[in-house]
């Protein structure tokens, strides 16, 4: 079986060069616009083209990162740049927001283009969509265990990238607001703050030591894995260079890695020793750990050095493109009646809440007659889908006639089920051309992470959360904890919802009282209960007929 392509991360210059001398066959990096690692040294437009020509002249594929969501006023800055980076022959670009995404592949053909981690990669009905989309390679959920990498890459139509070594985020990439809510920097944005490493509780339930698959490799082979990721952009050359180098001996070899190796690795960084939980499925405490002294003050031991065969010169044909004018998908879900006045609202609980036009219930606590619409899991890997297809169905013969659905790939399931389904905000809808892709949605409920002057620019069916405690993570590895309080004694609760620990916001985001601004803003509302008693609801509802200001501390959108 062929190995699998080594990508290895470059956040500057120096990086670049550490990453094709340790034997990378495809390096990653981020230009100074759209990338997920803002705070990365990163390469200007000179350096760019400097990088690309010297990774082909080593027989080494150059990967741009435009993984970030956009605004619509930024996705012609953001196809400008791509008409640029395509006129100077990179290879691939990683891109997470499905709009811009589009927009490629409308323009640009020909260009490769890899679904980014933050795109939320975890099914392969979810590949199947992204193969629509014109992805060929998407990159697969950090939190999939090794049976559900192996099907990934047997029934995808695309090929799958995996991470095996570096950084984890705690919660499913792409479904982290805390940074942007809690510090107003989003991790969507590539500006995360990285609140997951403070401590909650007088520990850290939160902070996950760096993945390490090293002896595991033996085992990836045999799985068709397309390309093999190492996280690092933020990471000096050094630590380039040796993870790159030993990962090549290991590929190369067909081999697990030694004792010496790992510690080798883990001197180079780590955060108490590394982790393989979500690969093994062993999801315990053991994952946890932060960078200690000793970490930072580990002595390298000494591995040669290796000098890697000259990969064949990279040879493009030459690209040209003059970009026309940048015409917005015209094709966006309309709806009368959710434009004008939309008011529907879900709750982790039956409430009264009967002047609603769509009350919804979580799938796995549809009640027949208290309830007319479903909220879908997410994530649904593999292993779950027949088990929701299924309550799905229950639901339906119950009376749901409405579907909240959480991701793209949920929405084949649908196909001759009478039920009109709406986007939640957990799509990251955050432009136009983004909507363009959930045709079959009746409306979709804009990412919270917007302003209202951006939501005003948005002219679609569309609905904006004007009430809830807004889920902040959503995490694979239980946390184990009833709540977590951060130092200023800040309380977040946590609640199960789809089998998974969910983070809230400490406060309600709160906009009841904004009925001027939201109406100019357009589009419908969506009220969020998770926690709420049936009595707080009546008052909640009180104040949004009504008008009231809050009597609580609150989250206020941006006006």
């Amino acid at each position: 079986m062929k190995n699998p392509e080594l990508l290895s991360p470059c956040g500057s210059p120096e990086t670049l060069q550490a990453a094709v001398k340790g034997g990378a066959d495809a390096v990653y990096l981020g230009g100074n616009l759209f990338n997920a690692r803002m705070n990365a040294k990163n390469f200007d437009d000179n350096q760019i083209k400097e990088a690309v020509s010297f990774s082909h002249e080593n027989g080494v594929r150059v990967y741009i990162t435009l993984n970030t969501l956009l605004t619509d006023r930024e996705l012609k800055k953001a196809l400008r740049y791509v008409s640029f980076l395509y006129s100077n022959g990179v290879d691939a670009l990683i891109t997470a927001d499905l709009g811009l995404t589009a927009a490629i592949h409308r323009y640009f053909p020909d260009f490769e283009l890899h679904a980014s981690t933050q795109a939320c990669g975890h099914s392969t009905d979810g590949a199947k969509m992204f193969a629509d989309l014109g992805f060929s390679r998407m990159v697969a959920a950090r939190e999939l265990n090794q049976d559900a990498l192996a099907l990934l890459a047997k029934e995808s139509p695309i090929e799958i990238e995996m991470f095996v070594h570096g950084a984890i985020c705690v919660s499913h990439s792409g479904q982290c607001l805390m940074s942007s809510v809690i510090g107003e920097r989003s991790g969507n944005r590539g500006l995360c703050a990285q609140p997951c490493r403070l401590p909650y509780n007088g520990h850290y339930p939160l902070s996950i030591k760096d993945m390490c698959l090293a002896d595991h490799m033996q085992d990836i082979l045999t799985m068709n894995i397309a390309a093999l990721k190492i996280e690092g952009r933020m990471k000096p050359p050094g630590y380039v260079y040796g993870v790159t180098s030993i990962y090549r001996r290991l590929l190369d070899e067909r081999r697990n890695a030694t004792p010496d190796e790992i510690a080798y690795l883990a001197a180079l960084f780590s955060r108490s020793g590394f982790t393989s939980g979500y690969f093994t499925g062993n999801m315990t405490k053991s994952m946890l750990g932060i960078r200690r002294e000793e970490d930072k003050n580990a002595k390298i031991p000494p591995m040669p050095d290796v000098i890697f065969e000259k990969k064949e010169k990279i040879v493009l044909p030459a690209r040209t493109h003059v970009l026309p004018e940048f015409i917005s998908c015209k094709k966006p879900i309309t709806k009368e009646r959710f434009v004008k006045s939309a008011r529907y609202a879900h709750a982790n609980q039956i409430v009264n809440c009967e002047d609603l036009d769509i009350r919804y219930l979580p799938l796995d606590k549809f009640v027949k007659g208290k309830a007319n619409g479903l909220i879908m899991p997410y994530p649904v890997l593999d292993k779950e889908k027949d088990k929701v297809l299924k309550q799905v169905d229950i639901a339906i013969q119950n009376g749901a006639c409405h579907a909240l659905i959480t991701h793209l790939g949920q929405i084949p399931w649908f196909i001759g089920k009478e039920c009109t389904l709406h986007g939640d905000y957990r799509l990251n809808i955050t432009n136009g051309e983004s909507a363009c892709q959930y045709e079959r949605l009746e409306d979709v409920i804009l990412s919270p992470e917007l302003t209202l002057p951006q939501i005003r620019d948005m002219h679609f069916a569309k609905s904006t959360i004007i009430y809830g405690h807004l889920p902040l993570m959503t995490l694979e590895k239980p946390v184990e904890e009833p709540h977590l309080k951060d130092r200023r004694g800040v309380v977040f609760p946590l609640v199960r919802a789809g089998g998974r620990d969910v983070v809230l916001n400490s406060v309600p985001v709160y906009m009841l009282d904004k009925k001027a601004a939201l109406k100019k803003a357009g589009g419908g509302v969506h009220l969020m209960f998770i926690r709420e008693t049936p009595q707080e609801v009546k008052q909640i509802m009180k104040a949004f007929h009504e008008g009231l200001p809050p009597q609580t501390d609150i989250k206020r959108m941006k006006e």
